[in-house]
């Protein structure tokens, strides 16, 4: 029974050191010196800006007309439309090459390699964007602006485009806490920022070098891909300013599905963040020992809830553990709540916290058909005639 009740305490330990971890990261980065990208080009380097698509095309064209409105010119654009009808694709720019698997693909990695195959010339960098994205003007010139101070790979911001339904102002809710602790806070603490799928950016000698040799398959290559960087003892720099604007879900099938897929993912890759823990300890190294905690921490909703049910039964257990659950959530959503206020989120994105049962009810759902996420969808379908 002491075992049982020893093993009960290391687990509850373990989810409330993930709750207070924002709380760890927000002091230990006072500690830091902050060193800020500047505004200035200091550099014109070749960028390849690879765009995949994955049978919906419908977007592509508002992705490439922001791109082309850059204030960075030194660029080509690589569009890799797997398994896409291109005959209706023309675009009125030199700069944007269309290209189309003989094959499907029906994988990121291949898809970013196939570009990288096809590159025109010699690009010292490479930036992937998804199909549904648009990028701001001022993208290309704020990623430069680290790669100048010598980071080798960058990780920007992805903003929400639609917030017309609930569950798209509660996706960009939980984003923007990812984007606040995960990649600001890590970041500024001493780690990296978290890899999001797009707007990120590598020197392109380091992405061959990071998953030349892969066979990902599934969703989730950014997460490999990050583990793979910092395993390397390079740094994930977090630019706050390099803004891509991400479509949101805005169905329930829509949710399920991207959830489940997200849900299979960190399951998958949960192992990654013991081995950085381990390696983190071997040779010490402050940006992987943080970071293997981030890789560690189970999706959100699991984590609230386990932390509740945990502060439900030591109500009857262990009172004053009860007490600390209490103090635990007051501080994990005070967290939450100063995230939502720094971004300066829209004001539906509040309203929407209302409706956040019934999305945690759709995430549950989504929980459910994790296992075979992979084989319900590979990509994410967007619609925009109606919302449920």
């Amino acid at each position: 029974m002491k075992v049982l009740t020893v093993i009960g305490l290391i687990f509850q330990l373990c989810i409330m050191i993930q709750l207070l971890m924002p709380l760890f990261l927000s002091v230990l980065r006072l500690f830091r010196r902050k060193s800020k990208a500047g505004h200035a080009i200091s550099s014109s380097a070749d960028y390849a800006i690879i765009v995949t698509a994955y049978q919906q095309t419908e977007q592509l064209s508002s992705v490439v007309d922001s791109i082309l409105e850059l204030d960075y010119k030194n660029y080509l654009v690589y569009i890799v439309a797997d398994d896409c009808d291109v005959a209706g694709l023309a675009f009125n720019s030199e700069k944007v090459i269309v290209l189309r698997p003989p094959q499907v693909l029906a994988s990121n990695v291949k898809s970013h390699f196939y570009a990288i195959e096809h590159f025109r010339r010699s690009h010292e960098r490479l930036t992937i964007i998804d199909s549904d994205n648009l990028v701001d003007r001022a993208y290309l010139t704020e990623l430069n602006a680290f790669f100048d101070m010598g980071y080798q790979a960058v990780q920007g911001v992805r903003k929400a485009k639609n917030l017309d339904t609930q569950y798209a102002c509660l996706d960009e809710a939980g984003d923007t806490y990812y984007r606040f602790i995960d990649r600001k806070l890590l970041f500024e603490a001493g780690s990296s920022a978290a890899l999001s799928g797009s707007g990120m950016a590598f020197t392109t000698a380091l992405y061959r070098q990071c998953l030349a040799h892969s066979e990902l398959k599934g969703a989730g290559f950014d997460k490999v891909l990050q583990y793979e960087v910092l395993s390397r003892n390079h740094s994930i720099a977090f630019a706050e300013q390099a803004i891509v604007y991400d479509e949101k879900t805005s169905r329930t099938g829509q949710l399920v599905k991207q959830r489940s897929r997200w849900i299979n993912t960190w399951f998958k890759y949960a192992y990654l963040g013991l081995k950085m823990f381990i390696s983190a300890i071997y040779k010490p190294s402050v940006n992987r020992l943080l970071f293997s905690f981030m890789l560690l921490r189970p999706p959100l909703f699991i984590l609230t809830g386990t932390a509740i049910f945990c502060m439900a039964i030591n109500i009857f257990i262990i009172p004053w553990l009860a007490v600390l659950w209490v103090a635990s959530g007051c501080v994990f959503f005070g967290i939450f709540a100063y995230a939502l206020y720094y971004f300066n989120v829209d004001r539906g994105v509040y309203l929407s916290l209302l409706s956040a049962p019934k999305f945690i009810f759709y995430q549950m759902l989504a929980l459910v058909r994790a296992r075979r996420a992979n084989q319900l969808s590979v990509a994410t379908e967007h619609y925009h005639d109606k919302k449920d």
